[in-house]
């Protein structure tokens, strides 16, 4: 499993404000990861500021427009899960490439909650569900928290 080796993070963030961006496929994976992700913002004192897009392939312009309006902390979360068709490839590619385009161009913590998967049942095993293995939307605040302190510290030198 891919959790193995993952760190420890232990993140307080009062008066943070953290953008949280969803898509609204594959509901009960997405309920599991939208909830992870607000009880890792509620642990780190952090505030919780939620947007849903339809799918994985809009959740780079959304970041985007927070990212230019200012929003320091911003978390995708999404599922693309591999079909019969070349379509998970293009559209895993184009939410990866955007996400880091968003966080490059605007020097903005994006936490990459997006799973992508082969099956299913692997989804189902990292979205933070009860018997999941991973909480891939917890993972992906604390990612970003810890992140958005590092670029303020290095605003600051």
């Amino acid at each position: 499993m891919s959790g193995n080796g993952a760190p420890s993070l232990a993140i307080q963030a009062p008066g943070t404000i953290v953008d949280v961006v969803a898509s609204q496929w594959h509901t009960t994976i997405m309920d599991g990861l939208v909830a992870g992700s607000l009880r890792a913002i509620e642990a780190a004192g952090a505030t919780a500021r939620m947007w849903r897009v339809p799918g994985a392939f809009e959740l780079p312009v959304v970041a985007e427009q927070l990212a230019r309006n200012g929003s320091e902390v911003i978390v995708c979360l999404g599922v693309v899960i591999r079909g019969g068709t070349p379509h998970f490839e293009y559209v895993c590619d184009a939410v990866t490439r955007g996400l880091t385009d968003v966080a490059r161009t605007n020097a903005v913590a994006v936490g990459f909650g997006v799973l992508t998967t082969d099956t299913e049942q692997q989804a189902l095993d990292r979205a933070g569900l009860p018997g999941s293995v991973e909480d891939k939307g917890a993972e992906s605040v604390e990612a970003a928290l810890v992140t958005a302190g590092l670029l303020r510290s290095i605003a600051g030198l």
